[in-house]
């Protein structure tokens, strides 16, 4: 799962934070996923993230084993979904707090 917000600032810096909760297993676990989810969003934020923005990744039960392939293009899919739901209004943020897609 992702979730995008448009910090609405001048700074065009994309951050990313990664989290995993205990329902998805041990620490060895959670760790892996984070530790996968880093790296494919290192290679897909650069292609499909809108500056200003912060995402974070929340890994879900499959993600500590899912083919790398398969979680790239996970990840990709949600960055474009994610942009493609973010239609700039003039004046106003482009997305509301806590919007989330699940990739």
């Amino acid at each position: 799962m992702v979730q995008a917000r448009d910090r609405s600032d001048e700074n065009a810096l994309i951050r990313a934070g990664f989290t995993a909760t205990k329902r998805i297993g041990g620490s060895v676990v959670r760790n892996r996923a984070k530790r996968r989810l880093r790296e494919a969003a290192r290679a897909m934020l650069p292609l499909h993230a809108r500056p200003g923005h912060d995402y974070v990744f929340i890994a879900r039960g499959g993600t500590a084993l899912r083919p790398w392939e398969r979680l790239l293009d996970d990840v990709k899919s949600a960055l474009i979904s994610l942009a493609a739901n973010q239609v700039p209004a003039p004046g106003a943020s482009r997305q509301p707090p806590g919007k989330t897609l699940h990739g």
